[in-house]
């Protein structure tokens, strides 16, 4: 089942041959959402307005002569918002006239800023909520937030935890039909490098200097246009998988049948698991361990394939990647009431 198509760029494919495409294949190395998001312009401004079908049309069997009643499908109007990640770098101009390569030098000098910024990107595509952080936006764990009920809580699998020492796998199909990032409208996707030349700075006793400012810009933001599309295997007990207590490849078929993607073209969609190193490892060893493999005949095993030129991990054909940004402390995902 191949599962990456080419309908969509992902940032890497728009900004190839670029300084920003230079910057997104850094933060690529760190951050695998990047080798799979897609980003959308706002059609507001900042925001983006758009309607989400939250139930089928009924029909209804015709006779002749007789009327067939009328229905339509239900749709709720949802406003996604974007923030922006901000900071900058310097270093000091006397430093890169002796550098062999000034340009390298101020790259090099700015990677620990790329790099936060990174990571605070990847969390927030997980874990950051309007409700209670307005100047960011809303990831995914807002919107699957409970279990069963209505709507989303349907694509949430219960990996069998309790308290605060969870953790989850998500499947997620990016696309606009599924899930996308956002930017504003009228500027760019990704980084956006603006570089400030020289500028006269002073020390911690007040003593004057110049330096090289670069500014590294990031708006960001993300909507979920159907919740179907994507699946989380959530309230996964760390402490009990990595005793061996935890059927992960079990949890993985459970929300593989509930992701609504893998019944359509695969050209139409980009699909991706995404796990931290803990839950790769221990899936690892379910899959190569012939004992476990004996006594648990559904370990199907990892899979290897080569994905737009690169080999990776696969369940189903569908890649899996290993981000840091999926913390092992989440708290229990309840149950809907």
């Amino acid at each position: 089942m191949p599962t990456i198509g080419k309908t969509y760029p992902n940032l890497i494919d728009a900004y190839k041959g670029t300084a920003e495409g230079t910057v997104a294949e850094i933060l690529n190395q760190q951050n695998p959402v990047l080798d799979d998001a897609i980003a959308t312009e706002c059609n507001m401004q900042a925001q983006h307005r758009h309607m989400i079908r939250t139930g089928l049309p009924t029909v209804g069997w015709g006779r002749l002569y007789k009327g067939v009643p009328q229905s339509r499908a239900t749709m709720q109007q949802v406003d996604d918002t974007t923030g922006f990640l901000e900071t900058g770098s310097q270093i000091d101009v006397r430093l890169l006239k002796l550098a062999p390569d000034p340009a390298k030098a101020r790259l090099t000098d700015s990677a620990p800023y790329l790099e936060a910024m990174n990571q605070e990107m990847a969390t927030g595509i997980f874990y950051h909520d309007t409700a209670t952080t307005p100047d960011r936006f809303k990831g995914l764990s807002p919107r699957y937030s409970v279990r069963g009920g209505p709507g989303a809580g349907s694509q949430v699998i219960h990996g069998g935890g309790s308290g605060d020492d969870n953790t989850s796998i998500w499947f997620v199909t990016w696309g606009d039909h599924a899930t996308s990032l956002l930017y504003p409208k009228g500027m760019k996707a990704g980084i956006v490098i603006e570089d400030k030349g020289e500028q006269r700075v002073t020390d911690g006793a007040g003593n004057p200097y110049y330096v090289k400012e670069t500014l590294f810009n990031w708006h960001i933001g993300m909507f979920v246009k159907d919740w179907r599309y994507n699946a989380r295997i959530a309230n996964i007990d760390v402490s009990k998988m990595l005793n061996g207590e935890v059927d992960l490849w079990a949890l993985l078929r459970k929300a593989y049948y509930r992701l609504q993607s893998r019944r359509r073209d695969a050209i139409s969609s980009r699909i991706a698991i995404y796990m931290n190193r803990d839950v790769l490892e221990i899936l690892d060893a379910q899959s190569s361990d012939r004992a476990l493999l004996a006594a648990n005949p559904n370990y199907t095993g990892l899979s290897q394939a080569v994905v737009e030129g690169k080999e990776v991990k696969t369940y189903r054909g569908i890649p899996i990647r290993e981000t840091d940004a999926l913390l092992n402390t989440e708290a229990l995902v309840p149950e809907y009431a």
